[in-house]
């Protein structure tokens, strides 16, 4: 389409057209388009509000309506031709039901701007992600509860900085994840809460002076309400920005995950295996099998909170009430929604796809002088010690286990005895990694019959 067309927007002293790349960098029809369902969706429903109010004739609005129906089939089916001269999807759309039903298409505007109709439009579709996103969430907690459930009571090495602390359960390992991932579903839900109000109507800045029904169209759409300020309405995108904080947040949390997947599956821990399915082969190296899956997850995180970091920029200097600039809100959200999604799913198919080595866990929780806390929890509270002569003569104990290359468990009363004279035969009851975790029934702590009340807690939790 030349930049002299009839179907150009801009009229008056514009009516050369810009060139070829003002229209290039005007253009947002190469991503705005996958908003063609939530625009359809706005105009449908401003359409019967506009019939409904007597604004327009209530035949204008039902052809309205039916070829809206027809654009979007059309859309649907790929049988569009999307044009950049006509700018983005809200002009495409618009241009295409006037080729359809002629003069009733050039009242559908009445009453609103392209300010409102796109912030409308773009919320529609964050709502989605957001509950996309939150069924993801749930499908990957269930997940995650099946692996804690199964685990409840296998023995782990618990890790500070790396380093071996105290033995864990395989359950409350999986458990901390579900914790997280709850905090995640938890502001998706309010982020879906908050942003809940509908900006059509709002106009391009100030409001309309035609008797439209703003409740109407937000009921129609979904909403809780119209929203209450139109100059915050066309100019707000912290729907936007709050849906890339929270996926920000769960993309941390699975690369997390993804980076502890990475450790356990290598040869060194093998505390768990990853299937196939979700591991590749090495090119040069027959015996390699590695975790593609989760270094992708892994690295995800750049590109979601990258767009984070980029809307926030866009929008840091921007007087009320719309500015161009604000074109550059969707595509950072787009990529950052389909690659969280991604994430998600990749991750959920690993925890259902992978096993975790029972034995490994076990060999390696005996290891490393786990159980050394409670060697010093036992001085305290049998012997009545102070903790901090407790822990010296437990570090005392542990080094003469590292001269004679074994763990605590391993020496001998007479040993133990040339530390501390009062140290009888009950001490070996706390040293067993199997009776460190049982031991550990504080509310939220690892002992097997926690694990199984948090794991029916969440279930109940998420239904």
């Amino acid at each position: 389409m030349s930049n002299n067309s009839s179907n150009q927007m801009w009229g008056g002293r514009f009516a050369a057209g810009p060139d070829a790349i003002m229209e290039a960098i005007n253009a947002s029809i190469g991503f705005d388009k996958r908003l063609a369902a939530q625009d359809i969706a706005g105009s449908r429903a401003h359409a019967a509000m506009l019939a409904a109010t007597g604004i327009v004739k209530d035949s204008d609005a039902d052809a309205m309506r039916e070829g809206l129906l027809t654009v979007l089939s059309e859309i649907e089916t790929g049988n569009f031709e999307f044009s950049t001269a006509l700018e983005d999807i809200h002009m495409n759309v618009e241009a295409r039901l006037k080729a359809l039903i002629g003069e009733p298409a050039g009242r559908l505007h009445t009453g609103r701007s392209r300010n409102d109709q796109v912030a409308t439009d773009f919320k529609l579709w964050v709502r989605d992600q957001l509950d996309g996103a939150q069924g993801a969430l749930a499908s990957l907690m269930a997940a995650l509860l099946a692996q804690a459930e199964a685990g409840a009571d296998w023995v782990m090495p618990g890790f500070t900085h790396l380093q071996t602390a105290q033995p864990v359960t395989w359950g409350h390992h999986m458990m901390a994840y579900v914790e997280m991932f709850g905090r995640d579903l938890s502001r998706m839900r309010d982020a879906r809460a908050r942003m809940n109000e509908c900006p059509l109507g709002a106009a391009a800045l100030a409001g309309t002076s035609f008797p439209i029904d703003r409740d109407m169209t937000a009921q129609a759409l979904g909403f809780d309400r119209p929203s209450a300020n139109s100059l915050d309405a066309v100019s707000d995108r912290d729907f936007a920005l709050e849906f890339l904080a929270a996926a920000s947040i769960c993309a941390m949390h699975l690369s997390r995950f993804a980076e502890e997947l990475v450790i356990w599956s290598s040869a060194q821990f093998r505390f768990v295996t990853l299937s196939d399915r979700f591991s590749t082969g090495s090119s040069i190296m027959p015996q390699k099998k590695n975790p593609d899956a989760a270094e992708l997850i892994r690295a995800k995180i750049g590109r979601i909170f990258g767009a984070n970091v980029a809307l926030m920029t866009v929008m840091k200097g921007l007087p009320l009430a719309y500015s161009k600039d604000m074109q550059e809100d969707k595509e950072q959200v787009f990529d950052a929604a389909d690659n969280l999604m991604l994430a998600l799913a990749a991750m959920d198919g690993m925890v259902r796809d992978m096993t975790a080595n029972r034995a490994s866990l076990a060999e390696a929780a005996g290891s490393g002088f786990s159980t050394a806390t409670d060697l010093a929890d036992w001085l305290v509270r049998v012997l009545g010690l102070p903790f901090r002569e407790a822990h010296h003569i437990t570090g005392a104990l542990v080094a003469m286990a590292e001269d004679d290359g074994v763990d605590l468990p391993d020496l001998t009363l007479e040993q133990m005895q040339s530390v501390h004279s009062e140290i009888n035969a009950s001490i070996f009851e706390v040293l067993g990694v199997e009776n460190s975790v049982a031991s550990r029934t504080s509310y939220g702590g690892t002992a097997p019959a926690q694990v199984r009340a948090q794991v029916a807690r969440w279930k109940e939790v998420l239904g």
